[in-house]
């Protein structure tokens, strides 16, 4: 694969960096793994980096200046901490420089039906990301490989009402990741009101490109850079 640099990325492939987060959520990330997410993310011009919670300050020091979005994740990977923990996590994050902050929902509760419960805990994430230091952008992480299409439409109406930026599809540590189905079934049920993030399991040219055709916004990946060289080695669907 060659290591083309992004200063000579055409103009046509710029938009597509720009659906990217740029991911690092691994146990055993290391400060050095992390500066250099920043650095690859600054010089793709990828819409974020998403990285674990205690890593935020060094990546808005890595990106001081750059368009690119620092993120980081709330009650992750599983969603069963309490709301008034990911409400912490939430003003904590905003504090320490994220602008984007990708949340896990109470899975249990939606299982259980306790749909009310779940958007509740979203409005006050939603409102503690927006009331910090800064405003932050929540996506929020449904885990659709454990639900129903109906429950999976019934959560996307509660995102949007919630008032959060993005419904996502995964987080990559579930029983499955994303699939185009769920994309277009969450599509279809936002109709644009909010956008669309598809992760987990995504790692090549093909499979970005048909997550975007199926109506995702954004793409969550820790296969970034080999996506774009891929891209600019002229590969074809």
């Amino acid at each position: 694969m060659p290591t083309t640099e992004p200063e000579t990325v055409p103009s046509e492939v710029v938009g597509l960096a720009r659906c990217l987060d740029h991911t690092l959520l691994k146990a055993d990330a290391s400060a050095a793994q992390i500066c250099k997410l920043c650095e690859e993310a600054r010089r793709w011009g990828f819409a974020s980096v998403c990285v674990p919670p205690r890593f935020v300050p060094l990546a808005f020091e890595q990106l001081a200046g750059s368009p690119v979005a620092v993120g980081t994740v709330i009650g992750f990977p599983f969603g069963y901490q309490t709301t008034a923990c990911k409400v912490f996590e939430a003003e904590q994050a905003v504090a320490a420089g994220a602008s984007e902050l990708d949340m896990v929902i109470a899975i249990g509760h939606a299982l259980d039906g306790r749909l009310d419960e779940v958007e509740a805990e979203l409005v006050a994430v939603v409102t503690a990301a927006g009331t910090a230091t800064g405003t932050a952008t929540v996506k929020v992480i449904i885990e659709c490989c454990y639900l129903t299409e109906e429950l999976k439409g019934a959560l996307a109406d509660a995102v949007t009402r919630a008032g959060a930026g993005y419904v996502k599809t995964s987080t990559g540590f579930g029983c499955g990741g994303a699939t185009l189905a769920d994309v277009r079934l969450l599509a279809d049920r936002v109709q644009g009101q909010i956008g669309v993030k598809a992760a987990g399991g995504i790692r090549d040219l093909a499979a970005c490109r048909a997550f975007l055709a199926a109506g995702a916004t954004r793409i969550g990946t820790s296969n970034g850079v080999a996506i774009m060289n891929e891209l600019l080695s002229g590969a074809s669907l």
